[in-house]
């Protein structure tokens, strides 16, 4: 059996899941470890960004690492044929539905935030995003022409109260494991989805986690609050939309969108999907720039959720820091290295 499925991807995901594969074969050399086309490279292959083969393969193993997907060279091809549709379709099969997005400052990066190293310096909170569900899942959703010219588009936000509460029951659970408190964000005043979400919460908090603080934000409030007074959170759950965005700018507050991994967790016993959050950045692919650290802790997350192998994970996590804390720096976090150099760093510090 597979114990880890790599899909490179597009741009700079083969540079960064290099690293990955260095990492590797030092760290558990023992690891079974198979590749599979996706994204844009598998559409130029195949016809199709995730072939039915590749959708098999992931959801037979024990845990998936991709590295990004997408670029100008696809913007033409047809809407379900581009490299993001697969990336929606790999998620929605191996039924991954709990998305978290860890905001951590490393020590020794606090100066590379946009933000005061004050505001940033030991931050370490965690976005759990309903990944598989709400309004990029929704139907109806068209374009069409309107009798008084031009036309109409129409998304749909649809949540149920089953697809909220598995969710929420992952933050809370997430929470208990570190400072024990869950903050919920959604837009109730306007919305019903919204609405629905914060009384879900709320009714399962009350009935099988009332030892976890809750609190409830708006979710333009929390974008706010997360550049104002991030360290104030400790876990945050929310819907996909408010979620992708949220996570977003929480991810720059921590100096480079190259730092940060990301997993997508589904039921127990199944396969997570694990990714950097960054994208193909297509801009410098090929130049050997890219930050691979992301990627690197992607597969520290991929050790320590999915794998078994916390020991593993540990020591992955403090080369990365010691790697850091002796200086080494890609462009992006204001240094030289490239991005073999990068990896060479960390299996430096193991």
């Amino acid at each position: 059996m597979t114990d880890l499925l790599l899909l490179p991807g597009d741009g700079i995901g083969p540079e960064v899941i290099a690293e990955v594969r260095k990492v590797a074969r030092v760290l558990t050399p023992d690891l079974q470890i198979a590749e599979r086309l996706f994204g844009g490279s598998s559409y130029d292959e195949h016809g199709v960004p995730l072939t039915e083969e590749a959708l098999a393969a992931a959801k037979a193993a024990k845990a998936v690492l991709m590295g990004a997907v997408g670029g100008p060279k696809w913007a033409n091809a047809p809407r379900d044929k581009r490299p993001e549709a697969g990336l929606l379709a790999l998620r929605a099969g191996m039924e991954v539905f709990a998305n978290l997005r860890p905001a951590l400052c490393f020590n020794a990066l606090a100066d590379a935030s946009s933000l005061k190293r004050e505001v940033v310096e030991g931050l370490d909170f965690m976005i759990v995003r309903e990944l598989t569900g709400g309004i990029y899942f929704g139907s109806p959703r068209f374009i069409e022409d309107v009798p008084t010219g031009g036309k109409r588009a129409v998304d749909t936000q649809v949540y149920t109260t089953a697809e909220i509460e598995r969710v929420a029951r992952v933050a809370f659970e997430l929470a208990r494991g570190r400072r024990n408190k869950v903050t919920s964000a959604e837009k109730s005043n306007v919305m019903d989805s919204g609405l629905l979400w914060r009384q879900v919460v709320t009714d399962l908090h009350a009935r099988d986690y009332a030892d976890v603080e809750l609190e409830h934000i708006l979710a333009d409030n929390a974008a706010m609050q997360i550049v104002k007074n991030p360290k104030q959170f400790d876990v945050m759950v929310t819907d996909n939309l408010f979620g992708d965005i949220l996570s977003d700018i929480s991810a720059q507050l921590t100096g480079s969108l190259g730092m940060l991994p990301s997993a997508a967790l589904g039921e127990a016993g199944k396969p997570g999907l694990y990714e950097p959050i960054h994208g193909s950045a297509p801009d410098i692919a090929g130049q050997g720039i890219a930050n691979p650290l992301a990627a690197i802790l992607s597969f520290e997350m991929a050790l320590r959720w999915s794998l078994d192998q916390a020991e593993a994970a540990d020591k992955l996590y403090a080369a990365v820091i010691k790697a850091l804390d002796s200086g080494a720096r890609t462009r992006d976090l204001g240094g030289a290295l490239t991005t073999a150099q990068m990896g060479d760093a960390v299996i430096a510090a193991l």
